[in-house]
Protein backbone atom coordinates (compact mmCIF):
# COMPACT_ATOMS: atom_id res chain seq x y z
CA UNK A 1 0.00 0.00 0.00
CA UNK A 2 1.28 3.43 -0.89
CA UNK A 3 2.41 5.49 2.14
CA UNK A 4 0.18 8.46 1.25
CA UNK A 5 -2.91 6.26 0.96
CA UNK A 6 -2.05 4.52 4.22
CA UNK A 7 -1.68 7.88 5.98
CA UNK A 8 -4.98 9.15 4.54
CA UNK A 9 -6.79 6.00 5.71
CA UNK A 10 -5.25 6.44 9.15
CA UNK A 11 -6.54 10.03 9.35
CA UNK A 12 -10.02 8.98 8.25
CA UNK A 13 -10.12 6.19 10.83
CA UNK A 14 -8.91 8.54 13.57
CA UNK A 15 -11.58 11.10 12.62
CA UNK A 16 -14.29 8.43 12.80
CA UNK A 17 -13.07 7.31 16.23
CA UNK A 18 -13.01 10.88 17.53
CA UNK A 19 -16.53 11.46 16.22
CA UNK A 20 -17.79 8.25 17.86
CA UNK A 21 -16.14 9.19 21.16
CA UNK A 22 -17.77 12.62 21.15
CA UNK A 23 -21.24 11.15 20.62
CA UNK A 24 -20.88 8.47 23.28
CA UNK A 25 -22.62 8.96 26.60
CA UNK A 26 -20.25 9.40 29.55
CA UNK A 27 -19.70 6.40 31.76
CA UNK A 28 -21.65 6.40 35.03
CA UNK A 29 -19.60 7.75 37.89
CA UNK A 30 -18.54 5.19 40.45
CA UNK A 31 -19.07 5.95 44.13
CA UNK A 32 -16.22 7.82 45.81
CA UNK A 33 -13.39 5.77 47.23
CA UNK A 34 -14.42 6.79 50.74
CA UNK A 35 -17.87 5.20 50.25
CA UNK A 36 -16.41 2.01 48.79
CA UNK A 37 -13.95 1.71 51.67
CA UNK A 38 -16.73 2.31 54.20
CA UNK A 39 -18.84 -0.51 52.81
CA UNK A 40 -15.84 -2.84 52.77
CA UNK A 41 -15.25 -2.07 56.45
CA UNK A 42 -18.92 -2.75 57.21
CA UNK A 43 -18.65 -6.09 55.40
CA UNK A 44 -15.49 -6.97 57.31
CA UNK A 45 -17.11 -6.05 60.63
CA UNK A 46 -20.13 -8.21 59.89
CA UNK A 47 -17.91 -11.14 58.97
CA UNK A 48 -15.98 -10.75 62.23
CA UNK A 49 -19.17 -10.36 64.31
CA UNK A 50 -20.92 -13.48 63.01
CA UNK A 51 -19.86 -16.79 64.50
CA UNK A 52 -17.75 -19.05 62.34
CA UNK A 53 -19.37 -22.16 60.95
CA UNK A 54 -18.56 -25.27 62.87
CA UNK A 55 -17.26 -28.13 60.74
CA UNK A 56 -19.73 -30.99 60.41
CA UNK A 57 -18.61 -34.09 62.35
CA UNK A 58 -19.53 -37.25 60.51
CA UNK A 59 -20.36 -40.33 62.58
CA UNK A 60 -18.04 -43.18 61.79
Amino acid sequence: MHADIHLQLHHLNAAELHHAAENRAPAPASPPLRVQLGWRLVELGLRLATPARQPIAFAA
